[in-house]
């Protein structure tokens, strides 16, 4: 049992004690048996407690005004006692079903005897609880499980960002681009808030290189609008030298050799690597300038792309432009 939940235990049996000493009606000392019955136990018999207090509330209620106090001191201490049963159960028992039935019936009782601490606390303990269960559903590989216990977390703290994290992760794992985007951008619309920008550029990262893969999978597949739909998905998170690539390779496919070579001209500009790195580059940047009529530029740029898988096609095109 909590500390707080402790000594609160202390201070109502005290109360207790009090209310007995007096002459009341019959009704009146019902309500305070049912409160006294409630305080005995508190210690041993959370859910009997809980019983004993709400038969309190009743009677009081039916007494009217003059067990106004009684009803009272009982509302006072429900609220904690229903947080503490789903507490039990997550924290001691690891049942977590039956901790998110109790958690919602605590926050249900809360609500109603305007208890914001409980609230807040049951809320951590729905959050810990879907958090886990999510984490299972996840290392089951139930993924759209997963992503409903999230959003279930979510559903009671929009600001979760480890939550919003990990349920970006999941859709990228499904290929869910849709939920992905929508993960990720609140995400990172958080961290910027928060100014964390060393997981800015992280989620950045992520996501640019999430968008790439599946433009390349569309390339590949000869849906060249999808690619660049999801292209252009992409650069909304920073420049990326393989983005600028793939916007080249797939400009020249479509015959739109200017964006082809800028395009190509944008990735070298990132690219700070070998010869070799730079080769692919420099071949689709030949390819839009040999198609643009720009035949001694396209010889230069064939002569830079002759490197690694590029050397056979970039000396093919050489000896086809006649370059020197």
């Amino acid at each position: 049992m909590t500390t707080s939940v402790v000594k609160k235990i202390a201070g109502f049996m005290m109360v207790a004690t009090v209310l007995t000493l007096g002459a009341y009606s019959q009704v009146r000392n019902d309500a305070i048996r049912a409160f006294n019955a409630g305080v005995g136990l508190m210690k041993t018999d959370i859910p009997a407690a809980i019983e004993s207090f709400e038969s309190c509330v009743a009677i009081s209620e039916q007494v009217g005004d003059s067990a106004d106090d009684i009803r009272l001191r009982a509302v006072n201490v429900l609220p904690s006692l229903y947080f503490q049963v789903a507490y039990n159960l997550l924290a001691e028992e690891n049942k977590l079903q039956e901790a998110i039935q109790a958690s919602h019936k605590a926050l249900e009782v809360a609500e109603k005897y305007e208890n914001a601490s409980v609230k807040e606390n049951t809320e951590k303990v729905l959050i810990q609880a879907y958090s886990t269960m999510a984490s299972d559903f996840f290392s089951a590989k139930e993924n759209e499980k997963a992503i409903q216990a999230f959003d279930s977390v979510l559903m009671i703290n929009p600001d979760h960002l480890n939550s919003l994290y990990n349920k970006a992760l999941i859709c990228r794992g499904t290929g869910d681009i849709e939920q992905f985007e929508q993960s990720i951008d609140v995400y990172i619309e958080k961290l910027i808030d928060a100014g964390d920008s060393a997981r800015v550029e992280q989620a950045n990262e992520i996501a640019v290189d999430f968008l790439r893969v599946e433009a390349g999978k569309a390339n590949q597949a000869n849906e060249l609008e999808r690619a660049l739909e999801l292209l252009n998905k992409a650069v909304k998170y920073g420049p990326d030298k393989e983005v600028y690539y793939q916007f080249a390779n797939i400009y020249n496919k479509q015959k739109k050799f200017s964006e082809a070579a800028e395009n190509a001209r944008s990735g070298l500009e990132l690219e700070t690597g070998s010869a070799e790195d730079k080769a692919k580059f420099y071949f689709e940047l030949a390819e839009a300038q040999a198609n643009l009529g720009q035949t001694s530029s396209a010889c230069a740029s064939y002569k830079n792309a002759a490197y690694g898988a590029f050397v056979d096609a970039s000396k093919a095109q050489l000896q086809n432009l006649k370059c020197q």
